[in-house]
């Protein structure tokens, strides 16, 4: 789909009955609405806009300026692979009724400034990015937390706590769950499943397997794409792997470190960028890399702790990095080390497969915000030329390694602090804006900070009751 006509040929050769529009909030949460076919009117939906309330959406508007229009991208039109009734989905950008601009908090108006601006500088036209959104597939999940008590259990078939009862008996041990065939990996069908719906929406698919955490941690890779078109489909990755899942009576999450003892969920996510339909970051330097790709990486170093309240943006983010479980928690780079943040794949020596890895983002990331930033981070170290400094060739947790080594900030508010202090990069060309970045940063403070740090922890009852 091209056109507004071309969504409305698709409407009739498909017989939809619904068009359902879609937008995304600063903290990454897909939000829509539906209208029946009668009433879609290609003149609203692609040029006059859809009206909504923007006050009753986080982070967006105050309630005396609420209302706030959408225009649909025809590019996006697909059948959506959820819904029973034959539906048309739209995703939408959010403008300002009064003024017809680009809303400055919405995330993807920051995607296509990010890429604008690469393109103004000359140095690339194209940023392809990769990410390796890893998922807990559980087969029960209860979770509460009121005034008087707090609690969470959660149960899987493989998880090895089930072992002590008469029953299924091919359980997953902790860190054991990388590629094992089934009866162990009980997933097979269901991320092929996810994996086939994903296809039939118009996302590539590369490959899906059982990932390294007991208890059902999966991981299905999407082929690279370039920056916005890749933010999409991780939108559409996240809904419907959810959707598939609860289909199948099995439930879904992307919290980044829901098990404890075991390895968490992170979003790898692979970048490079490309001129003229040549990759840019191949060359005779470290790993086959190119200047230009140590630079890029320069970047992201550099700007790593102010990237983190971006790509790991949610207090449950600091539980998954810490050292032991493949969490990239060193300020480094390295080919093939999983333990520094930048990592430079060695899987293949092909001019387009030179990329760069970075490592610490998790799936709660807005991809919008995530990729934008990462990018900018990168334009930053190739326009001043930063030197990443030595690559890191041994195990950064060896004991003679320890206390030489920097580590990236370790709780969300640090992350919000260097954020604050450290931001300038992003707001070159216009991208980010000072609005979206304070309103980021006081909801994540004010919300989440605030309110987990304030509370009773369960285990400090078994470690405080009776001191």
């Amino acid at each position: 789909m091209t056109t507004p006509e071309d969504v409305m040929k698709m409407i009739k050769e498909n017989g939809l009955q619904i068009v359902d529009v879609k937008f995304t909030d600063v903290f990454g949460q897909w939000q829509h609405f539906s209208m029946p076919v009668e009433e879609f009117s290609p003149e609203a939906a692609f040029e006059e806009g859809m009206g909504f309330d923007g006050s009753s959406i986080r982070g967006f508007q105050s309630i005396e300026a609420s209302d706030m229009i959408l225009i649909a991208d025809p590019t996006t039109a697909i059948v959506d692979p959820i819904f029973e009734v034959p539906t048309l989905s739209l995703t939408c950008d959010v403008y300002d009724p009064i003024t017809r601009k680009p809303y400055t908090r919405d995330p993807r108006y920051v995607a296509r400034k990010a890429v604008e601006y690469l393109r103004s500088t000359g140095i690339a036209d194209t940023a392809y990015f990769g990410p390796e959104a890893e998922f807990f597939v559980f087969d029960q999940i209860m979770y509460s937390a009121g005034e008087y008590s707090s609690a969470y259990q959660i149960d899987s078939i493989e998880g090895p706590w089930n072992n002590g009862i008469f029953g299924f008996g091919h359980s997953i041990p902790h860190k054991r769950g990388y590629f094992p065939v089934p009866p162990l990996d009980t997933l097979q069908d269901l991320r092929s499943k996810m994996a086939r719906t994903l296809i039939e929406a118009g996302v590539e698919v590369e490959i899906h397997h059982h990932e390294v955490g007991t208890a059902g941690q999966c991981e299905i890779d999407l082929k690279y794409a370039p920056l916005v078109k890749m933010a999409d489909n991780m939108q559409l990755y996240k809904y419907v792997v959810k959707n598939v899942a609860k289909a199948h009576g099995k439930t879904v999450t992307f919290m980044p470190k829901p098990i404890y003892a075991d390895n968490g969920s992170g979003m790898h996510t692979h970048q490079s960028l490309w001129k003229d339909g040549q990759p840019l970051f191949a060359g005779d330097g470290y790993a086959g890399l190119s200047r230009m790709a140590l630079w890029y990486i320069g970047g992201l170093l550099k700007h790593i702790n102010a990237l983190l309240a971006l790509v790991a943006p949610t207090t449950n983010s600091y539980r998954r990095l810490v050292p032991g479980y493949e969490a990239p928690v060193v300020i480094a780079y390295s080919a093939r080390n999983r333990s520094a943040a930048c990592r430079i794949p060695m899987y293949s020596n092909s001019p387009k497969a030179k990329r760069v890895e970075f490592r610490c983002p998790d799936p709660t990331a807005n991809p919008y915000l995530a990729f934008a930033a990462m990018l900018m981070a990168g334009l930053d170290g190739i326009k001043n030329q930063i030197d990443p400094g030595e690559p890191a060739e041994v195990d950064l947790f060896e004991e003679e390694n320890i206390g030489k080594v920097e580590m990236t900030v370790a709780k969300l508010n640090e992350a919000l602090d260097a954020l604050e202090a450290d931001h300038d990069f992003l707001l070159e060309g216009g991208v980010f804006t000072e609005d979206i970045l304070e309103a980021f940063i006081e909801y994540k403070r004010v919300e989440e900070v605030g309110p987990v740090s304030l509370r009773p922890h369960p285990y400090e009852f078994l470690l405080y009751y009776n001191v």
